[in-house]
């Protein structure tokens, strides 16, 4: 495992990074675009870890930077929900933290060398997320269907699982670093 090293995972991740200002311009004036622009973004983040377990490219600046820029595309997503009137400032605001709670903890981590993997509730919790997210930027725009209600369904449920995943996290992370 390296430190630093410009592969075709990291610039996946800096894709992902990349795509926030573009979501943020297109999702509230052309809902399909921007939630176009959020599927790609996302479905980066499950390639990036994928080509690096698969190439052997893994580098301590990947595990580093990967999950921080899941952080910024979804909290980007979730603040602009809250200002487009789509989502409660409640369900955001406990999502943010626990998103920032687990890449806390993630780093406190790697510098003990300790690498805190992804968990299957956070796995569940991201797809969840990530439908949520998709279905609330598009609202009605797709050919009329109202997506609203399946987005704050997915949203609640999402919500759950952050807070059951989070939970998992900190009992690991106390489990392998104290």
């Amino acid at each position: 495992m390296t430190t630093v090293r410009l592969n075709l995972p990291t610039i996946l991740t800096f894709s992902r990074i990349v795509f926030i200002p573009i979501f943020l311009i297109v999702a509230p004036t052309r809902p399909v675009l921007g939630a176009v622009v959020f599927s790609i973004a996302s479905l980066t983040d499950f390639l990036d870890g994928y080509i690096a377990r698969k190439t052997g490219q893994i580098t301590k600046f990947g595990i580093l930077l990967d999950p921080i820029a899941d952080k910024f595309l979804v909290i980007t997503a979730l603040v602009l929900l809250v200002d487009m009137g789509r989502l409660s400032v409640f369900v955001a605001t406990v999502i943010i933290i626990r998103e920032f709670l687990v890449t806390g903890l993630r780093i406190a981590a790697l510098t003990k060398q300790i690498v805190i993997k992804a968990e299957r509730g956070g796995k569940l919790k991201t797809v969840a997320q990530i439908a949520a997210i998709i279905c609330l930027v598009l609202g009605d725009s797709l050919f009329g269907i109202d997506l609203y209600i399946p987005g704050q369904i997915l949203i609640w449920i999402a919500l759950v699982l952050a807070v059951v995943s989070g939970i998992q996290y900190t009992i690991s992370f106390w489990k392998k670093v104290v």
